[in-house]
């Protein structure tokens, strides 16, 4: 086992276990619990797989449980009331324990509960997919989709810790691996260029799930989150380039319905997207964006974006983004391959060039 340490300040750092069996050692959960009360919130998917064991790991604590649905489409004020319902309705203290089993959706939707339940609970994350154990479950950002907007109803709220169990990848499907995948080739790309060059030769056995090479990617995108997280807790500045692609990507997973693209994916061809865009400013060559194309299609993800989404309503989606400064669009792009953009103002006409000429050149 691994343990890093995210580092913040007034007492609230947190570590990040990393390795196999961890869901067997239920001392790893029982450090971090501060009563009796435990509330577990899954999800259809993840439940059958591994809700037994948690619940066998914590046979005297009071252990509740809430099961959503599964998906992207889930993530909404309607789904987050019934863990309100089982709090209430079990009568949870504010000593009581949320633990998030699941991936993104279940960790933001359970953190973003346990921020808001009498002001704030206890929270453990225990990330099942490999996008929320690099990526999602570290760094305390939580919070549910709305209609108009991703991500845009939330709050910051840090776990207590996270487990993350590289065994839990053995049921993951080749799908959601792959949108992990996204997540990690991103720290490449913004901050840390061998680790990209490390991918680019160890794809293969990534997808082939070789323990040690998940391990690896796993702990190498912690430490980036981790040093990242620990700087800008709160997205004042450099954390703001963990978001690279992602305003085109939330506007993918939007304008397409909740559900359609898996986050990653969607991240992927965003991330596409804002190297056209880099290349228009004159930061990147044309090798080096083929080469951003090249690694996403090697890790089996897409960078073809959808064809139904006009350039009007990637612009009007774009608009409704965290980052945006009295009304002007902002994103992050790469000065050079290892190094990300601070949030950069754009233009109307430069984003439609590439919004149009990318689009229409992967067609």
């Amino acid at each position: 086992m691994k343990v890093l340490h995210v580092e913040l300040d007034q007492n609230r750092s947190y570590p990040i276990y990393i390795g196999s069996g961890l869901l067997n050692q239920p001392e790893l959960l029982r450090q971090h619990i501060r009563s009796k009360q435990v509330l577990i919130v899954s999800n259809e998917t993840i439940a059958p797989l591994y809700l037994p064991s948690l619940q066998a790991a914590l046979g005297e604590y009071q252990v509740e449980t809430v099961i959503l649905p599964d998906g992207e489409q889930y993530k909404n004020l309607a789904h987050l009331e019934k863990i309100f319902d089982q709090l209430l309705a079990k009568k949870f203290s504010r000593n009581a324990t949320l633990i998030a089993l699941g991936g993104g959706v279940i960790g933001d939707m359970g953190g973003f509960a346990a921020a808001c339940y009498q002001r704030g609970i206890v929270f453990i994350q225990i990330p099942t997919t490999l996008l929320a154990q690099v990526d999602s479950s570290v760094g305390g950002k939580t919070g549910v989709n709305h209609p108009l907007g991703k991500n845009m109803i939330g709050a910051f709220y840090q776990p207590q810790c996270v487990i993350a169990d590289a065994d839990v990848l053995d049921t993951l499907d080749d799908r959601q691996l792959a949108a992990g995948l996204a997540e990690v080739i991103k720290y490449g790309l913004i901050r840390d260029a061998e680790f990209l060059d490390w991918l680019e030769a160890n794809m293969p056995r990534l997808l082939a799930r070789d323990k040690a090479a998940l391990a690896y990617a796993i702990e190498r995108s912690c430490i980036n989150k981790a040093e990242v997280v620990g700087e800008d807790e709160f997205e004042s500045g450099v954390r703001a380039t963990l978001n690279l692609g992602h305003t085109f990507g939330h506007a993918i997973e939007t304008g397409s319905g909740y559900g359609h693209y898996l986050h990653g994916e969607a991240v992927a061809i965003g991330t596409c997207f804002a190297a056209d865009l880099s290349q228009r400013l004159g930061w990147l060559n044309a090798a080096n964006v083929e080469r951003v194309i090249k690694i996403f299609q090697a890790a089996n993800l897409p960078v073809t974006p959808p064809a139904e989404m006009s350039t009007e309503q990637y612009v009007d989606l774009m608009a409704v983004d965290k980052k945006n400064v009295d009304g002007k669009i902002r994103v992050i792009l790469l000065e050079a391959i290892g190094k990300a953009s601070l949030p950069v103002n754009v233009e109307l006409a430069q984003l439609q060039d590439t919004l149009n000429n990318y689009s229409k050149a992967n067609a």
